[in-house]
């Protein structure tokens, strides 16, 4: 019988090593040194804007806003030059025919009115004039608004002067202050732009000075203000890159309102002078015929209430997907 002995060493069999010349330069490469490289980081390509419109269009209901917004703001800026629609010339104006068509009626998409003008042709000129007007006045209000307050926030000599000035203006009713100017100064394109620019523009500057002060002294922007890098340059590279949704977000409701404003003025009779077509003329031209011939009422209000909701809500979907803190990974 045979028994296994546990302490008996085992012997290994191993081939010679073979021995390496390090003297052998066909053995070694040589690297070029590369800064760049040092600074590689390993993660996926990352792009702020690229991630912002993909949360945009995964919003199906802003996508469908988008579509509409930018159809009728297209078509109310190009139809009017097609057509070259007048609306202070009545065709046919002693044609009886011609006054009070239906919609769809003689190829009037949406009929005609007491003097034989196309409601269509008239709708899609008083958009565009009310485009111009709130488009504009948005774009002079945010501007002023934004400047002023990217250094309210960092100035406490500017911010005792302009809380004062502030104070004053926002208790003042915008619609009464454009009222008095329009009436003073008349009912032009630029006299209503600048009436409703006056007192609107405190309001987005007070905004933005209360997110700048939020911000500006967090440790980056002390740091810069340490180094002695302009105050310009701070608020250019620093703040207004992280005010972009908020930005997007006060225009957003700037536009609707302004539009808003310009109808409720026209329709008081104190907004575009009559040789300038609106949305706010045609609904107090037709406010008469809204129970003998409600379409004539209807379609610029509907128009009116479609344009602005649909621009509102696009720009509040823009504001979310720009918000830094949804890019958080």
């Amino acid at each position: 019988m045979l028994k296994k002995k546990i302490n008996e060493p085992i012997e290994l069999s191993a081939e010679p090593e073979t021995e390496i010349d390090m003297n052998d330069a066909s053995l070694f490469e040589f690297q070029r040194a590369d800064d760049a490289a040092s600074e590689h980081i390993a993660a996926p390509k990352y792009s702020y804007w690229g991630s912002v419109f993909r949360r945009f269009f995964s919003n199906k209901i802003a996508v469908l806003m988008l579509i509409i917004s930018v159809t009728m703001v297209l078509f109310a800026f190009i139809q009017p030059s097609i057509s070259h629609y007048d609306h202070m010339v009545a065709p046919n104006i002693n044609n009886s025919k011609m006054h009070f068509l239906k919609p769809f009626t003689n190829g009037y998409i949406f009929g005609t009115d007491n003097r034989g003008n196309s409601l269509f042709d008239s709708l899609w000129s008083g958009t565009k004039n009310s485009l111009i007007v709130a488009l504009s006045a948005t774009f002079f209000s945010e501007f002023i608004g934004i400047v002023i307050g990217m250094f309210w926030g960092f100035s406490k000599k500017m911010d005792a002067i302009m809380i004062e000035i502030y104070n004053v203006l926002s208790n003042i009713p915008t619609t009464l202050i454009a009222m008095i100017l329009v009436y003073a100064m008349g009912g032009g394109f630029k006299q209503l732009i600048f009436a409703l620019c006056v007192t609107s523009w405190i309001g987005t500057a007070y905004f933005i000075r209360v997110q700048v002060m939020i911000i500006r002294d967090r440790e980056y922007n002390l740091a810069s203000q340490c180094l002695g890098t302009p105050l310009w340059k701070i608020i250019v590279n620093n703040i207004l890159p992280y005010l972009v949704s908020v930005i997007i977000t006060s225009v957003s409701r700037d536009v609707p309102m302004f539009i808003s404003y310009e109808v409720a003025l026209s329709y008081m009779g104190i907004g575009l002078s009559e040789k300038f077509a609106s949305l706010g003329k045609l609904i107090q031209q037709y406010s008469p015929y809204m129970l003998t011939e409600p379409y004539l009422f209807w379609i610029p209000v509907v128009a009116s209430a479609v344009i602005s909701v649909s621009l509102y809500l696009v720009g509040q979907a823009l504001a979310d997907a720009s918000d830094p803190r949804t890019h958080m990974i």
